[in-house]
């Protein structure tokens, strides 16, 4: 499925003209079709079919009420990495039990607030983790419901700075001590140990690292069990990557198929945690240009009023995003590197891409950013938290309002 696509002249969300809405909400302006959120829930749901499944889409990848709205309706739950996103799970109208809490560095803080709400599960991160959630428990009179996240040593083979199963990275216990870790802690009357979290990485293109990761957290389960260990479900995470440029990516089936294969002798409850495989494809961000500059060798500079403010990815991590005109799209194309207007040389979004002669004040939309685009959108020069709008039904709505200074300001007057 295909939200943005073009209409005659002009590139369109499900059939909703963009050029309209970034004359009538400005730019920058983030784009989403909530047809493609229920979408994306809907076929991961048919791919694990009847094995016991949970969904718990990543709020970290865009937390927008209105979006996580959406996917809660088509029958996603969440994963939280942070005290804020379960209090934004709670306003979309979820319940605590619908709540998966992970996150490397959680405060003591967070974990009361977890602990009191009685969240499905927390997936702590290291022994001490374990203790101080044993400890928050015994002072508010509960049991909390835990698993324990477990580095594999796995390599994702995605990017760097999004590989998270290696001895090098800081996400989890290493799967040599976990057995030892999880044996303490389920002796805690205050925790009541549920299940084993794996997550190795993000925009993963391949199965088999997502196998082999499963396949080991499947063993340490086993091994606990003969321990005399309750282990309930396998938290497998997200990763499966979506394709930003001409990537093949396996399909949700595949996907589904892969994991249930090798959890299913063991019969656990297995739960995943999409984020960018759901929202990434169903947003896209919307600019305007403000300067054409020429360039030797006869390519031009074309400056955006978006930069890396609005979307960081192609200055974090190189990231390829395509980008299209909204309207006038069968001029004649020419050569161009698209950049943004923040005061630095990584602001790009990218080089050498061929668009149709474009002039000041025409409109271009950055395809596939739902995910981490408005989510690590900041104020950096200054800049203003874009608008979000969601196309439902062949309408279109504002469902975050562009910031004004007065707002950013207020916390410092």
């Amino acid at each position: 499925m295909h939200a943005f696509r073009p209409n005659g002249h002009e590139l369109t969300c499900d059939g909703v003209g963009l050029a309209g809405i970034a004359a009538s909400v400005g730019t920058p302006t983030y784009v989403y079709s909530a047809a493609t959120l229920r979408e994306r829930i809907e076929t991961l749901h048919a791919g694990f079919g009847d094995y016991p499944h949970a969904l718990h889409y990543a709020l970290k990848a865009n937390s927008n009420l209105a979006v996580v709205r959406v996917i809660r309706a088509a029958g996603g739950l969440v994963d939280a990495n942070s005290g804020g996103e379960i209090e934004v799970a709670l306003r979309a109208g979820y319940a605590p039990s619908d709540i998966v809490f992970t996150g490397v560095g959680k405060t003591p803080a967070e974990i009361d607030r977890a602990v009191t709400l009685g969240v499905k599960a927390i997936n702590a991160e290291s022994a001490g983790e374990l203790e101080r959630i044993a400890a928050a428990a015994g002072v508010h009179g509960r049991v909390a419901s835990v698993a324990l996240r477990v580095n594999p040593g796995i390599a994702s083979e995605s990017h760097p700075h999004i590989s998270t199963g290696m001895d090098s990275h800081k996400f989890g216990v290493p799967i040599a001590t976990a057995r030892t870790v999880v044996r303490e802690a389920s002796a805690r009357p205050e925790l009541d140990f549920v299940g084993l979290h794996v997550h190795i990485g993000s925009q993963m293109l391949g199965l088999e690292p997502l196998r082999r990761a499963a396949a080991a957290v499947v063993a340490l389960a086993q091994e606990l069990r003969d321990d005399g260990v309750r282990v309930t479900h396998l938290d497998l995470g997200g990763g499966l990557g979506i394709p930003y440029e001409d990537e093949t990516v396996p399909p949700a089936a595949a996907y589904a198929a892969a994991l249930v294969d090798v959890v299913k002798p063991s019969g656990l409850t297995l739960i995943v945690e999409p984020g960018r495989a759901v929202v990434g494809p169903a947003g896209a961000l919307l600019a305007s240009v403000v300067d054409v500059k020429p360039r030797a060798g006869g390519t031009r500079f074309v400056v955006l009023d978006a930069g890396m403010s609005e979307l960081l990815r192609p200055a974090l991590y190189g990231a390829f995003h395509r980008i299209e005109a909204v309207a006038e799209r069968n001029g004649t194309p020419v050569t161009c590197d698209v950049v943004g207007p923040i005061c630095e040389s990584s602001d790009v979004f990218g080089v050498g891409r061929s668009l149709p002669a474009p002039r000041v004040g025409a409109v271009v939309a950055i395809l596939d950013a739902g995910a981490y685009g408005a989510a690590m959108a900041s104020n950096y020069n200054r800049h203003a938290l874009p608008a979000e709008v969601m196309v439902d039904a062949g309408a279109w709505r504002v469902v975050r309002r562009r910031q004004t200074l007065d707002e950013q300001l207020v916390c410092e007057e």
